[in-house]
């Protein structure tokens, strides 16, 4: 068996900042991917301060030995200045100088789904530098468990005790999106309810034969059996989706939204250059010029 050359960091961090500059012409004027393997994508949600990032960092920690383990952790971008703290890392930094581990922090710039520009090209890259298994932790606003499930074979919600998470997640259908729901902050008062709420909603929703049931799991920092829980939680989802080969409806599933996505961006582009004669003509017309300006380079529609 031949063994994985060690992770050039340097290559691997100018190809994912390449990656999230370039223009939707740029990635679609990129050869046809044939990768080696397809690295297992785990996402992390939920609403802001429900504590996603000590998760991830204490989950990586729990995953760390199977192979090359990697984590995106994306940052809210200042709408203003288009910046962002990507604070992760830091919060993070008992991680640092594992080898075998690789942490990016990436600025959701101009999306509004909780997750960061031509991100699938960028899970791709992971795939292309021998990466295992790939931890992603969205924003957590709004749209962001609709378009992380779009990303990620396992989808793990994090909700907080007694934040009403509940009630929204049931109004958004966000139980319907995910695989694992997680309680954290366990040690607090309201979690055991909060665990049995869900737990109660979810046994009222309806599941095939052969559906995966969502298991519900109370989850603290500093309880690290709890941590190997949901650990082993995603082995049996990993292991449930092979069985089932639901991973070619994964893949087509991703390629819609990742054509929908550049045209999105395209579109957003080609309008924002138009002056105001543009939107004086009548609307078929204003729809044939973008059609014929999507394939154009930037700048020259």
């Amino acid at each position: 068996m031949t063994a994985t050359p060690p992770l050039d960091r340097l290559a691997l961090g100018r190809t994912l900042t390449r990656l999230a500059n370039a223009s939707p012409l740029e990635l679609a004027a990129q050869p046809p991917r044939q990768p080696a393997h397809a690295a297992r994508r785990i996402g992390i949600t939920g609403a802001p301060g429900a504590g996603k990032s000590t998760l991830l960092g204490r989950l990586a920690l729990a995953r760390l030995g199977g192979g090359r383990l990697g984590a995106l952790a994306v940052d809210p971008s200042s709408p203003k200045s288009g910046g962002a703290i990507l604070g992760d890392r830091v919060r993070m930094d008992e991680l640092a100088g594992i080898d075998e581990l690789y942490i990016r922090s990436l600025g959701s710039r101009r999306t509004s789904d909780g997750l960061a520009d031509n991100l699938p090209e960028m899970l791709d890259a992971m795939d292309d530098f021998g990466f295992v298994e790939v931890l992603l932790e969205t924003v957590g606003v709004g749209q962001a468990e609709y378009a992380a499930r779009m990303h990620v074979d396992t989808l793990v919600l994090v909700l907080l005790p007694d934040s009403g998470d509940t009630v929204q997640a049931m109004k958004a259908g966000i139980m319907e999106m995910a695989d694992i729901f997680v309680v954290s902050k366990a040690d607090l008062p309201g979690a055991r309810k909060m665990a049995a709420d869900i737990k109660r909603i979810a046994s009222a929703m309806r599941h095939a034969a052969d559906a995966w049931v969502p298991p519900v799991l109370l989850v603290a920092q500093d309880q690290p059996d709890s941590i190997q829980a949901l650990s082993d939680a995603i082995d049996r989802h990993q292991a449930w989706l092979a069985s089932t080969r639901r991973h070619e409806a994964i893949r087509q599933q991703r390629a819609r939204y990742r054509l929908r996505r550049l045209l999105e961006i395209r579109a957003a582009e080609f309008i924002a250059t138009q002056d105001n004669a543009f939107f004086a003509l009548p609307l078929p017309d204003q729809l044939a010029r973008l059609l014929s300006g999507l394939a154009q380079p930037h700048g020259q529609s």
